[in-house]
């Protein structure tokens, strides 16, 4: 049972509990059928019920809403990174690498020193030659889709980071990085964005909530130079005239770990609950896009001491 539906379940334990003395009694042993499982495009499907379980969640077969699927927490596919970068402020060459690291072994909390020396220590691979970088255009400059799958197949989370390097002697460049997004792609055309700029600020957040990216963290190596991090932009501007620009500069933007796999369980919709009954009319449901789906009910008896589900499929095609 996928985490999501347990929680759901609990709640609705707890609160059936709080109104009946007595076991539940609803029906583990419903059916379902359906009106007509062949229907035209537009046309509304029409589920009807024997039996009353106490309460009823619906997975219509649809991408993101398969029964089968709701326990996934990993698929494979293709995953592909994305961004946009600008060049500013002088010309000079090759200040800024795109790098991967599979045994990076992290951001250290609160202690710099040991976090610049496991930047320092980790095996970094600079797949810059994969993007389309900015060559000093005032306009954002797309990546390109820079397939990730070799690092995919690896098994290992991973971490990602850019390295801006600056020249002494001439001015140093301003770069800015806007839409950063990495996104498993599955070959059913299903995506699921697995890191982007909305995040925490530390990349030692756990993995996998998903409401955020995992965190961004920037950390100067040589000069005073720092990435300014932000929820929508990553951005570092070096020496700014040929008098300043003294010393060589390295800074790094990481994030990380990511899981280059990871894909959200899909879900369904609660359609009964203790209190409602089923027999009073049949479920409606109109399907967006023409195909063949496995309708799956999973329903039975909940109570604060225990629970019991089944699943009852039907098959609908859309023509």
């Amino acid at each position: 049972m996928s985490r999501t539906l347990y929680i759901t379940l609990f709640m609705l334990a707890t609160v059936f509990a709080s109104c009946q003395k007595d076991l539940s009694t609803g029906d583990t042993d419903f059916t379902v059928s359906i009106d007509k499982s062949t229907l035209a495009l537009g046309d509304t499907a029409r589920f009807r019920f024997n039996g009353n379980p106490d309460i009823v969640t619906f997975y219509s077969g649809e991408a993101g809403k398969r029964f089968e699927y709701s326990g996934r927490a990993t698929a494979d596919g293709t995953p592909v990174l994305t961004f946009n970068s600008v060049r500013a402020n002088g010309t000079q060459p090759n200040s800024l690498q795109l790098m991967v690291s599979t045994d990076f072994k992290g951001v250290a909390k609160g202690d710099t020193v040991t976090t610049k020396a496991n930047i320092a220590a980790a095996t970094w691979t600079d797949i810059t030659s994969r993007a389309t970088l900015s060559s000093g255009s005032t306009s954002a400059t797309p990546s390109g889709a820079i397939n990730l799958s070799d690092f995919a197949s690896a098994g290992k989370p991973v971490f990602f980071a850019f390295k801006y390097n600056a020249a002494a002697g001439t001015i140093q460049n301003r770069w800015t990085i806007t839409s950063f997004s990495i996104k498993n792609e599955l070959a059913d055309g299903t995506t699921y964005e697995i890191a982007n700029l909305n995040s925490s600020t530390t990349p030692y957040q756990v993995y996998g909530v998903d409401t955020f990216s995992p965190g961004w963290a920037g950390y100067t190596l040589q000069n005073t130079y720092l990435w300014n991090i932000t929820s929508t932009q990553l951005m570092i501007t070096g020496a700014t005239t040929t008098a300043t620009a003294k010393e060589t500069a390295e800074a790094w933007a990481i994030i990380g770990s990511i899981n280059l796999r990871k894909v959200v369980p899909d879900v369904g919709v609660l359609i009964k609950n203790p209190t409602q009954s089923l027999s009073a009319s049949a479920f409606t449901y109109k399907y967006a896009a023409k195909g063949s789906f496995n309708a799956v009910f999973v329903g039975g008896s909940i109570d604060i001491n225990r629970e019991k589900f089944v699943q009852k499929s039907v098959k609908v095609n859309v023509n």
